[in-house]
């Protein structure tokens, strides 16, 4: 037998059914940055956007309560949400995926179907556990990018090549610009390192050639959070 989910708001608005809405959207925010904490443990977060998980399902689905069915009021949040979405930016599209979660669930919230976000919610927290567990979709390769600033004067195109022959199995160069009024260049390198390789031993060898200019070694190609320079 199918489980029929019911909307707990009728034609008017009652206190009972705010308060059971709002209470419930913010739990399930709760247990959505609790499993946001346990999955980024190792790469770290924003204590910021642990706050947003937790509000943005009550405030998304008090707004869907307050608009209802009204098609000016549709438009005007649209239009607010543009704005928002134009003054932030996130880094990491997983964080963006959090966000469309609590999201979901506060629309789902707002329309009076709490048993519904509460499966939802659920299924989704899992999937995201064992996704993390398992490392489902990570690379192998021990790739990185790595950022050297070096003078005008020095050969830029071989110049780290004897190093990386030494130090890495693979390397390429990705981008050159200049800086300062062209006195200065940034080469931007992908990277493997060698698994015996000590990464402070390599940024030491790279650092006496660039005349101790800036180096910043992102550890995931796709992520600007953690750096060694």
């Amino acid at each position: 037998m199918d489980i029929k989910f019911e909307s707990i708001i009728g034609n008017d608005i009652t206190l009972k059914s705010t308060l059971i809405m709002l209470m419930a959207a913010m739990l399930m925010g709760f247990a959505v940055s609790i499993v946001y904490m346990n999955t980024h443990k190792e790469e770290g977060y924003m204590p910021s956007l642990i706050t947003t998980l937790i509000l943005l399902p009550a405030i998304s689905s008090t707004i869907i309560l307050l608009v209802g069915s009204n098609t000016a009021q549709a438009l005007s949040l649209a239009g607010a949400a543009a704005l928002i979405r134009f003054r932030t930016t996130l880094g990491d599209p997983k964080d963006l995926a959090y966000l469309f979660f609590t999201l979901a669930i506060g629309l789902a919230c707002g329309c009076g179907y709490i048993g519904y976000a509460a499966v939802f919610t659920v299924l989704v927290c899992i999937i995201m556990i064992i996704v993390e567990r398992t490392g489902y979709g990570k690379s192998s390769a021990r790739a990185m990018k790595l950022k050297i600033i070096i003078p005008e004067n020095l050969d830029y195109p071989n110049a780290f090549d004897d190093i990386f022959k030494k130090s890495t199995d693979k390397w390429r160069l990705k981008k050159l610009k200049t800086t300062e009024f062209g006195s200065l260049c940034e080469l931007e390198y992908i990277i493997e390192p060698k698994k015996e390789v000590a990464i402070k031993e390599l940024v030491d060898e790279l650092r006496t050639r660039n005349g101790n200019l800036d180096i910043s070694l992102v550890l995931n190609p796709h992520e600007d959070r953690v750096f060694l320079s």
